[in-house]
């Protein structure tokens, strides 16, 4: 099965970075967090991949191009007169990947739209370029074999981060306690598998995927939520790219599960 990632945004909260680059490419130990999604697919067998560029669309294309350099040890030879380059160690990922221009301006669902020839009659994953996690796939796949609808969205409870206090009638205070994940709503974060009748709910390049085709996939009840109940956690600012840089540090990030 395919994996399509929406990597074609110009992610104006993290402008700090993004100015300069792609939000997807934005590093994260190295590496940018685009690598580091399809890693996660890729630990559990799926390597063919259709990225939705946009927004400095060259720059991923350039790095996909590069990848021997960016991961192998590499000589250049000029002794000879000429320019000979040897790749040592090669390290590359078993991967296939299609990167599509889907242009500057064009919506998230329009994106989608775009791939159509790409990912042709069958089923498919799509999920967003900035966001990781311990998503068990092979789990979220089965649930979405089993209930038979079009979509499947992966949702999360980011809970509350803070104290919470219990209001009655009137405004009367009745106590306070500690944060609960019942506290918190669930939100889509993205990690989804559809069907290929997603592409008729899809008008054109300004349709925004989560107020187009998913409120119409809600209105039909075609979309099942799945709870992803691990680890994750998305990069809308430098804060949170920091976090995600601590954890990496550390060794064990939590979305971390492939080996080295």
């Amino acid at each position: 099965m395919k994996v399509v990632i929406l990597a074609g945004g110009f992610g104006t909260r993290i402008s700090e970075e993004s100015e300069f680059k792609p939000k997807p490419m934005i590093e994260i130990g190295g590496m940018p967090i685009l690598w580091h999604i399809m890693k996660i697919y890729a630990h559990h067998g799926f390597n063919e991949f259709i990225i939705c560029a946009g927004y400095k669309q060259h720059i991923i294309k350039e790095w996909f191009a590069d990848y021997f350099l960016h991961t192998s040890d590499i000589t250049f030879d000029y002794t000879s007169g000429n320019n000979e380059i040897i790749v040592h160690n090669k390290k590359v990922e078993p991967w296939k990947v299609t990167i599509v221009d889907t242009g500057l301006h064009t919506q998230t669902g329009g994106r989608v739209k775009r791939i159509r020839d790409y990912v042709g009659n069958d089923s498919f994953m799509l999920t967003y370029g900035d966001a990781v996690g311990d998503i068990n796939i092979p789990q979220l796949l089965r649930f979405h074999e089993q209930h038979g609808k079009i979509g499947t969205m992966s949702m999360y409870n980011f809970g509350q981060n803070k104290g919470v206090v219990e209001v009655g009638k009137e405004g009367i205070i009745e106590a306070f306690r500690e944060k609960s994940d019942i506290d918190g709503d669930l939100i889509n974060i993205g990690f989804m598998v559809f069907k290929p009748q997603l592409f008729d709910y899809i008008e054109g390049d300004t349709t925004i995927f989560e107020k187009g085709p998913l409120a119409e996939l809600v209105r039909d009840k075609e979309l099942v939520g799945y709870t992803h109940r691990g680890y994750w956690q998305c990069m809308d600012t430098m804060r949170e790219k920091q976090q995600l840089e601590k954890l990496w540090d550390t060794g064990k990030a939590p979305w971390k599960l492939w080996e080295d």
